[in-house]
């Protein structure tokens, strides 16, 4: 079946633009624009089209006595529990345009200039659900610490030596380091008045690395509120989630862009788009947050 052309918009003097072409390039933009999506889990099983994926997360192993197999008469069995993620967060934007608008700006036109929003919206609602997800499941990092610089280090160095059963230390090249604005602008200036070596450019906006760990800047970590008592109200600000890349999982599925459908009983057009989701923690274990709360009346 051949593609729904857009009535006016050109890419060149005769050539109409797919309707498609532009669904690809939004979904192709939002996998860009969100810091999520470069740091959430990609190994998954299973076609989240369907609704659900799963993860799986193996144990290490441990070492038993010479003979310990040969006297129970098998080894070690190796488990590997799968985590189902739901894609349970349906969303949508719709918008009308009226004819009006249509006939002037052409509908390729009209989805054009809505598609530069739509991408910031969906980017903006996974980031920080993925950020709001880490700093639910994380732990609280704290620290007696003053300095910028120092209080970085014990994050990174609190992440770095987590051991269990399924981590024997982190090597620093696995952590991602997300900062509020106020956070990060704070390690730019140490950085500004502490660094002589030339290889570090600190006037490029992205310093890409502090002591070994990859930094970036987010406005979407998360602020949140709860009522602690009848009268008072506690606002908890995040300045800092260090987690491994992949310590979160967000599958989403978005889908392609219709050609506007008319609204009954009106001479107005709908512009739509839908996306669903899902969010959850798959090492909890590996996430450490640093935040910071005020009570108020």
């Amino acid at each position: 079946m051949a593609r729904t052309k857009a009535l006016s918009l050109l890419q060149d003097s005769s050539t109409k633009v797919d309707l498609a072409e532009l669904s690809n390039l939004v979904i192709a933009n939002i996998q860009k624009e969100t810091l999520s999506a470069g740091l959430k889990s990609q190994s998954y099983t299973g076609n989240p089209a369907t609704g659900a994926v799963e993860y799986k997360r193996f144990r290490n192993s441990a070492s038993q006595a010479y003979g310990t197999a040969r006297a129970a008469g098998k080894g070690e069995a190796i488990t590997v529990p799968p985590t189902t993620v739901n894609l349970d967060t349906h969303r949508e934007i719709v918008e009308e345009a009226a004819k009006f608008d249509l006939d002037t700006f052409g509908v390729g036109n009209i989805m054009a200039r809505r598609a530069d929003n739509h991408v910031d919206t969906v980017a903006a609602e996974l980031d920080a659900a993925f950020f709001l997800c880490a700093a639910n499941e994380g732990t609280a990092f704290t620290t007696t610490e003053t300095d910028i610089e120092a209080q970085v280090e014990a994050l990174i160095q609190t992440l770095e030596t987590v051991k269990n059963d399924y981590v024997r230390g982190v090597p620093r090249n696995m952590i991602r380091l997300v900062l509020d604005p106020m956070t990060y602008g704070k390690l730019r200036t140490y950085l500004d008045k502490n660094t002589s070596n030339a290889n570090v450019d600190t006037a490029a906006e992205d310093f890409a690395l502090f002591h070994g760990v990859r930094v970036y800047s987010s406005i979407n970590l998360p602020v949140t509120t709860e009522t602690v008592e009848t009268t008072k109200t506690k606002t908890t600000t995040y300045h800092m989630i260090a987690m491994i890349e992949g310590a979160v999982a967000q599958p989403a599925v978005i889908y392609p862009y219709a050609q506007p459908e008319k609204i009954p009983l009106s001479n107005d057009f709908g512009i739509s788009m839908f996306f669903d989701y899902g969010t959850k923690a798959l090492t909890p274990d590996l996430i450490f947050t640093y935040s910071t709360s005020v009570t108020s009346e």
